[in-house]
Order: structure tokens, then C-alpha cells, then sequence
């Protein structure tokens, strides 16, 4: 009797592990062929179709290895929009408070000119606050386009270093590549 309870125990304990179930797995994401990334191979020694596959298969596998990239057909706008949209929201910081401050100087010595030093800092400070915005708006742009233009190269260095590495495995298995 003690033994089944002790029985009963253990699968009352070790119930929530058998009850687990896993989620649907995802394929992985489709990976380009080489002629996608733009190398173009030849067979040099008079290998078939067949055998060609073969080798671009096992040379990509060589190369994503060899260079820690891996390789995925996509694009890298998005990735570069993240990047420029993060830069850009720290650029230009201080624009506006620094043109207010530019036009409110402006404005009173206007101001005082005309008569009236308060009035014209208050306008000054009006129209150097647009200013500043404007400033601001133009730096985050800049920003962006510059982080986004670093992840493009940045990429595209990449795929060279790939390329040349499977172009390196491939000419070792008797192919031309261009």
C-alpha cells in the first residue's frame, strides 16, 4: 500500500513534465543560391548539373562557416530604416532651446532699438524656436540617412566577404567564378 502511494506521488509530482507540449516550428528562412548574391559559376572540369549543386550547396555551407555570416534572402531596408529612425531620435537634441535662446537675443536687441526690449525678445524667442525646430527636424534626417546608408554598406561588405569565400571554395573544386 505505502508503495503506491508513493507511486501515485511520484506521478502526481512529475505530471507537469509529461504535460508540456511544444509549439509548431517554424521553417527556417529561405536562403539565397549564389547566382542570387551574384556569383556566377562555371564548371571548369566538366562537372554535371547534378554534381555543380552539390558543390555550390556544400561551398555556401564552407563559407557560412568560414565567415560566421549567415545568409538569408530579404532586405536590409528595413534593418537600415531601425537603425536611421534610432540615430535620428537622439540627433538635433537642443535646437529648438538653442534657437529660442539665438532669437530671443535677437529680438531684444530689435526690441531695443525700436523701443520695446521685452516685445522683441518674446518675438525673437517665437521665431527662434521655429527655427531650432526646423534645425532639429533637418539633424534627425541627416542622422537617419547616415545610419541607414552604414547599415547598407556595412551589409554589403558582408556579402563580399561571403562571396569571395565561397568563390574560394569553388575554385578549389575546379570551378569558374565571376
Amino acid at each position: 500500500m505505502r508503495e503506491g502511494i508513493v507511486f501515485i506521488m511520484a506521478l502526481l509530482w512529475t505530471a507537469p513534465a509529461f504535460a508540456q507540449v511544444a509549439g509548431p516550428q517554424t521553417p527556417p528562412p529561405a536562403r539565397p543560391t549564389l547566382a542570387q548574391i551574384g556569383l556566377v559559376v562555371y564548371p571548369a572540369d566538366q562537372q554535371t548539373p547534378e554534381q555543380q549543386a552539390v558543390d555550390e550547396d556544400a561551398c555556401f555551407e564552407w563559407a557560412e562557416a568560414q565567415t560566421g555570416i549567415t545568409m538569408q534572402l530579404g532586405s536590409v531596408d528595413s534593418l537600415a530604416a531601425a537603425q536611421g529612425a534610432a540615430a535620428a531620435r537622439g540627433a538635433g537634441q537642443g535646437e529648438v532651446v538653442g534657437g529660442a535662446a539665438r532669437g530671443a537675443v535677437g529680438g531684444a536687441l530689435i526690441g531695443a532699438v525700436a523701443g520695446d526690449t521685452g516685445k522683441g525678445a518674446a518675438i525673437g524667442a517665437v521665431a527662434g524656436s521655429l527655427g531650432g525646430l526646423r534645425g532639429r527636424a533637418m539633424a534627425q534626417e541627416r542622422a537617419g540617412r547616415a545610419a541607414a546608408q552604414e547599415v547598407v554598406q556595412a551589409n554589403q561588405e558582408a556579402v563580399n566577404q561571403f562571396k569571395k569565400a565561397a568563390s574560394v571554395c569553388l575554385e578549389g573544386r575546379g570551378y569558374t567564378v565571376r
